[in-house]
């Protein structure tokens, strides 16, 4: 009988007991052999939210009082797998939609702005050279900032040469694509964590083949600093991945024993608690100054959209010579090149000089105002995770006596911004597994002590002792395919 039958078997079982039950109840309603209930009572306590329990006799029960409920199938779960994936492929679609947007506005358009704007000034300077007029040089010459202002940066700042020699910083930058470098500013970074589950799972399973296929709850949590709570749920999906089961110590605690693991070729070991650490994320990797420019540009962006939209809804259509004269000159003649192209150049010009670089300019600025702020809470969240990890492998190494000060390390990335509140919250969380004993000494700290994991500590390393390294070693090879 297939697995997959044999699954659905203990379900049913399962179902029908409502709320708990042993390996021996399991083995009697299917009539299944107990190797294989005990290989898959776990898969369904992850499926259904079961918890464990450890009887005065020593035998585990299966609890699934809160109902069976599925985590991974059914109407419910097909619907939220759904809207994630709909989710996932319409931030893609946006990134890579407000990618080319974003070539096309921060530099076709301050291109084109300053095309028209340096084009105006040429003119208004031609138009002078020819005129004698004073009034006329007033409405060429006149409180014409835009001029002005383009005058100044341009000759000033923009014919300087910014890459190509000078520090090896500005080297390294003219290097990397200019493309690149403004969705770093925009969007970020590659998450530095990526495939951080697999790393984690890596972990776990080095250590627990070097400390002969088992590890507890506590163990467990220091490599995944999550809480109890979470932490029985997510090890019972790991025992379904990885064939473990939960086995109860003469002392009466839950150590999880992986047999499996330990039929391998190598003798790579990793007895000590020391779990990866998650790197926190980066704003962007462009230097200050290349960011500042890219904000100066769309300020520019900005700017000239504004005046657009302000002037092609105050001044509007200009159909006579007077109208010209009397409107500011830049957008005159703007208004003059668009009428090649429309009858209507108010129109086109408060829509694509106005509107689209106005909204364009506020999300350049407002996606990468929200990431600072979305980032800067993530990475202490990542710094919390490292510090708890560090912290619960430094109470199982040992468990009593505990000031919360030496819970703290020196590495940015394990140092959340609340040492003290952060302390507090890995005793309440290793407190769900384990009583915990309070003193307060002469000058005022709080000392905690965790005498039943001390215990539980002694019962797993006891339960370890006995285990037969040599009844989990491959065997010498008795057929080999290239002979």
């Amino acid at each position: 009988m297939s697995d997959n039958n044999n699954y659905l078997k203990i379900v049913n079982s399962l179902k029908r007991r409502k709320k708990r039950a042993t390996v021996a109840d399991i083995c009697a309603d299917t009539a299944l052999p107990l190797s294989t209930v005990r290989e898959l009572l776990p898969k369904a306590a992850d499926e259904y939210s079961g918890h464990l329990q450890v009887t005065q006799s020593g035998e585990i029960l299966y609890d699934f009082s809160n109902g069976f409920l599925s985590r991974y199938r059914g109407f419910g779960v097909f619907i939220e797998k759904a809207a994630g994936k709909i989710a996932r492929a319409a931030k893609s679609a946006f990134i890579f939609l407000f990618k080319v947007w974003t070539m096309v506005m921060l530099i076709g358009y301050f291109l084109l702005f300053l095309a028209i704007a340096l084009a105006s000034v040429f003119i208004s300077v031609a138009a002078q050279s020819k005129s004698s007029s004073s009034n006329r040089r007033s409405t060429f010459y006149g409180p014409n900032l835009f001029s002005l202002f383009w005058r100044i940066w341009f000759y000033s700042e923009l014919t300087k040469p910014r890459y190509g020699y000078g520090s090896v910083t500005q080297k390294k930058e003219s290097k990397r694509a200019m493309h690149k470098a403004i969705f770093s500013f925009i969007f970020g970074e590659d998450d530095p964590n990526s495939g951080w589950e697999e790393k984690i799972s890596k972990a776990i399973i080095t250590y627990i083949q070097s400390n002969k296929g088992t590890i507890s709850l506590a163990e467990y949590m220091a490599f995944t600093g999550e809480n109890s709570m979470e932490a029985e749920k997510s090890i019972l999906s790991f025992c379904s991945e990885y064939g473990g089961s939960p086995e109860v110590t003469e002392e009466g605690y839950i150590v999880y024993r992986f047999d499996d693991l330990l039929l391998r070729a190598d003798s790579k070991t990793f007895s000590e608690l020391t779990p990866p650490v998650m790197r926190l994320k980066t704003f962007s990797a462009n230097s200050k100054s290349m960011n500042t420019w890219f904000v100066i540009i769309n300020a520019v962006n900005l700017i000239f959209g504004l005046y657009f939209l302000y002037h092609s809804t105050v001044t509007g259509s200009l159909n006579t010579e007077i109208q010209y004269q009397s409107a500011s000159y830049l957008y005159a003649f703007t208004h003059i090149i668009f009428k090649f192209i429309t009858s209507n150049p108010a129109s086109l010009i408060f829509v694509f000089l106005g509107i689209v670089p106005f909204v364009f300019s506020l999300f350049f600025w407002l996606i990468p105002a929200c990431r600072y702020f979305a980032e800067k809470k993530e990475n202490n969240n990542i710094k919390l995770s490292n510090y708890k990890r560090i912290a619960f492998g430094k109470i199982w190494f040992s468990p009593n006596n505990i000031d919360i000060n030496q819970l703290s390390t020196n590495i940015n990335e394990c140092r959340p911004e609340n040492t003290a509140a952060a302390g507090e919250r890995v005793i309440k969380e290793l407190g769900a597994i384990s009583n915990v004993e309070v003193e307060q000494t002469e000058n005022g700290k709080m000392i905690y002590s965790f005498k039943e994991l001390e215990n539980e500590k002694h019962s797993v390393e006891k339960y370890r002792s006995n285990i037969d390294p040599s009844s989990s070693q491959l065997g010498k090879t008795i057929f080999n395919t290239a002979e």
